[in-house]
């Protein structure tokens, strides 16, 4: 291991021996649980017995077929049980990733932990986790079944506080787990269905009509329709998936004459192969009426949009899915007809619209897709897709230093899952190994979409492996790999691949490659502690670069030679970090000045203009917010907390420190001159545990270890933490809708169904059937818990002995 490297450590753990424990410097309130957009229903007895389950073992496994309601059921139970985990919950959805390799670094992204993580993925993912109660949720493992396995075995060894609610088909296989089936939604008898108002007790005949007054307003289950209800819940084996699908008809068609047509898709089925389970030919039946339903250009979109990993936008379906029978002029009439048949499920992410697949619809039409394998169609649109992500990969490089930087670091994080489905397209497609170069190259410093520098060094490995002639793409992509071999301390491969990148560029005599080459040379002499050579080299790179006219490649070596000249005393460090920080200015690269701030920040200190320092390094904090960079972060609060230890803020700057201390874990980068901060580090360690004495020294770092990553740049800016207001009845999440809120009123008042009927100007039995919705979203079996639970809503909670009001 390097000296940098070990020194990296050092810096990350020194404060364990004053007996200072992790915190949660990254964690976002209360985790990434996505919002319930429709009412859930049902599951009361899975519900409980999951919430029982969880509350004795830490790894719970839902089971059951596709369809069948695994997400939904987990979702709900992981939103009830979230207070009991203060370090939250945080859901990963596995359906789009294909590749075991990456399971922890998918992890790590959903964690909010995937900028500039540089130690193998799953180290940092123990690490992190190791001192928190948390519940992860891991969606869809079973096509990854033994790295899910892998994964939770290890995690659940390193953190005793995490607990790991999954859903898959079939078992992780992990010794301790539990196993709770999901069975689908309870159906009456279809030839003897129960009277109109005990209908509402069944839970799928609540789905499908719940479903149905979303898409025909007003409408409510009468009772010439309840035999025909009966009958479709029943053909559907009470699958939720297929519920819905068949709810969503209703915009066309009666009950009845769903009833029919599903009596007609049954038919065909029996003809067919009886191999499958009965309830997955039950889906595949009723997915197989929705295709039916669909126009010829529908289809033929659904087939082609199934090439798409995570979600789309309307642009990328319109690039990639057009021609051959589909033209960019229809496409948004076709992409709203799969909207309004439930195949595409829209998402509203800020201010741009974004489009999904159930996994088991999109599977669906990939099955389609690979139909068509004789005419090219699969490849075709593959590369089409591909091609699509080529081009926004060139689109992020050419506008790394700009004012759309932040906003690139947002938009290839949304585009992670389809841009890995590119570079494994081209890098398993024979003759595209190229393409896959072109891409790794144009994505490294966006951190492949979002990704860690784990993953990015995956993905290079294997473009190099696969494209050995010698080229200026070959050449840039083994500077960059040495780089990052550098960054993880491991100083041999980086050594190596510095060499072979140096020997590229004299081979080709390109300007471009030797101006890399001489920059990779400078940044390795740089990680060695030898200024004397590095900065000559970076001296040189600049120039090479001044002439090619490489903005991004000129920024990125003057906050090097800025950083070299800062830690080697050299004179001409506040000019060139002014300069670097100019650069970054003048084209509102906002990420990219933050970094400048940073050493600049750190410069001053040196020079021993604190209150400079500290200026310069709570500007970087504000800018950088919004891309929740840990590594810049880490950077700024570390030396902000030295600055601050000067001013005699010695509480503050403890807690900047506990703050840096959790970052630094979380990180583990080897950053150039990790010795000489190695060093400040400790002289404020030592000072500050001086100041304080030991025991409140350990406390103040510990409140900082604690502290989530928004929480740790207030502190440091100086703008106290708002805490989390009180949970009362305008602001509680609930999943009623507002009319079933109505009756929860009404039903807090002691009314009667037919009081509540007449207060709010409806038939009793509508009454009824809001009083059984509202016991099935909320898991109650009396109007009393209800009541009760409406009370609760309108107390505001204290928030401790002292609260006022």
């Amino acid at each position: 291991m390097s000296e940098n490297h070990q020194g990296r450590d050092r810096l990350s753990h020194a404060d364990r021996a004053g007996g200072v424990t992790s915190g949660a410097g990254s964690d976002r309130e209360a985790g990434n649980l996505p919002t319930e957009v429709t009412s859930f229903v049902g599951r009361r007895r899975e519900v409980y017995e999951a919430r029982r389950l969880l509350a004795h073992t830490r790894l719970l496994t839902l089971t059951g077929a596709g369809g069948v309601g695994k997400t939904r059921l987990a979702l709900r139970v992981a939103a009830e049980v979230r207070r009991s985990f203060p370090k939250g919950v945080w859901v990963v959805d596995l359906a789009p990733l294909n590749d075991g390799a990456l399971l922890a670094q998918t992890v790590l992204a959903a964690l909010g932990l995937d900028h500039d993580s540089a130690r193998p993925a799953l180290p940092v993912l123990s690490g992190h986790l190791a001192s928190k109660r948390l519940l992860l949720v891991l969606d869809n493992c079973e096509h990854l079944l033994s790295s899910c396995a892998e994964l939770t075995r290890s995690l659940l060894a390193s953190a005793p506080g995490l607990h790991v609610l999954a859903s898959s088909r079939q078992a992780l296989g992990v010794d301790g787990e539990h196993l709770l089936p999901v069975p689908p939604l309870s159906i009456p008898a279809p030839d003897r269905p129960p009277p109109l108002a005990v209908m509402p007790q069944y839970e799928a005949v609540r789905l499908f009509t719940d479903r149905a007054s979303a898409v025909v307003p007003g409408f409510t289950l009468c009772d010439d329709q309840r035999v025909a209800v009966a009958g479709i819940c029943h053909r559907l084996d009470g699958i939720p998936l297929a519920i819905e699908l068949a709810a969503a008809r209703l915009r066309v068609l009666s009950p009845r004459q769903i009833l029919e047509r599903l009596d007609g898709c049954f038919t065909v089925l029996a003809r067919g192969c009886r191999a499958t389970a009965p309830r997955q030919q039950t889906l595949r039946a009723t997915i197989d009426w929705s295709f039916e339903l669909c126009t010829p250009p529908e289809r033929r979109l659904w087939a082609r949009l199934s090439v798409f990993c995570g979600g789309f936008d309307l642009e990328a379906a319109e690039e990639v899915c057009t021609g051959d029978g589909l033209s960019r002029g229809e496409m948004l009439d076709v992409v709203t007809g799969l909207m309004d048949k439930s195949i595409l499920i829209r998402e509203d992410h800020r201010d741009q619209v974004r489009f999904r697949m159930l996994e088991t619809i999109r599977q669906y039409g990939r099955d389609l897709l690979d139909e068509d394998a004789g005419s090219g169609e699969p490849e075709s649109v593959q590369r089409r897709h591909r091609d699509h992500y080529q081009r926004l990969a060139a689109r992020a490089e050419s506008e790394s230093l700009s004012p759309r930087q932040m906003a690139w670091f947002a938009r290839l994080g949304l585009e992670h899952a389809n841009i890995r489905a590119a570079l494994e397209f081209c890098l398993s497609t024979p003759g595209e190994a190229g393409s896959g170069l072109r891409m790794v190259t144009s994505l490294w410093s966006h951190r492949i979409g979002a990704g860690g520098v784990e993953e990015v060094r995956h993905w290079l490995g294997r473009a190099l492996a696969q494209s050995p002639e010698p080229s200026l793409l070959r050449a840039k992509v083994l500077g960059i790999d040495g780089w990052l071999a550098y960054m993880r301390g491991d100083t041999a491969a980086g050594k190596a691949r510095l060499a072979e990148c140096q020997g590229v560029a004299e081979t080709l005599g390109d300007a471009e490659s030797l101006a890399h080459a001489v920059r990779f040379a400078g940044l390795a002499a740089l990680f060695h502690n030898d200024y004397r050579r590095a900065i000559p080299l970076l001296e040189d790179a600049l120039e090479r670069h001044r002439a090619q006219q490489d903005l991004a490649a000129q920024w990125q070596t003057l906050f090097l030679l800025s950083l070299a000249c800062c830690l080697s005393d050299d004179r001409r460090a506040t000019k060139l970090g002014e300069e670097c920080l100019a650069l970054s200015t003048a084209h509102e690269a906002q990420w990219s000045r933050s970094y400048a701030l940073w050493v600049l920040g750190l410069q001053q200190w040196l020079c021993g203009d604190i209150q400079r320092a500290v200026t310069l390094l709570q500007d970087a904090l504000r800018v950088e917010r919004p891309a929740h960079d840990l590594l810049g972060t880490a950077l700024c609060l570390e030396v902000l907390a030295w600055a601050t230890a000067h001013t005699g803020r010695s509480h503050q700057a403890a807690k900047l420190l506990g703050a840096a201390q959790t970052l630094w874990q979380s990180v583990g980068c080897a950053l150039p001159g990790a010795d000489h901060l190695l060093h400040h580090h400790n002289e404020c360690h030592s000072h500050l545990q001086r100041a304080l004495g030991e025991a409140p020294f350990a406390t103040a770092v510990q409140t900082g270890a604690e502290l989530t990553l928004d929480e740790a740049v207030d502190c440091a800016v100086g703008r106290p933490h708002s805490p989390t207001p009180a949970s009362t009845e305008e602001n509680a999440p609930t999943p009623l809708t507002r009319r079933e809120k109505d009756v929860v009123d009404l039903l807090a008042q002691g009314l009667t169904n037919k009081e509540i009927a007449a207060k709010l100007v409806i038939s009793p039995r509508t009454a009824g059937t809001h009083v059984a919705n509202i016991l099935g979203k909320l898991g109650f079996t009396s109007r009393t818990q209800i009541a009760t639970w409406a009370v609760e809503q309108r107390t505001p909670r204290r928030q401790g002995p002292d609260s006022r009001p």
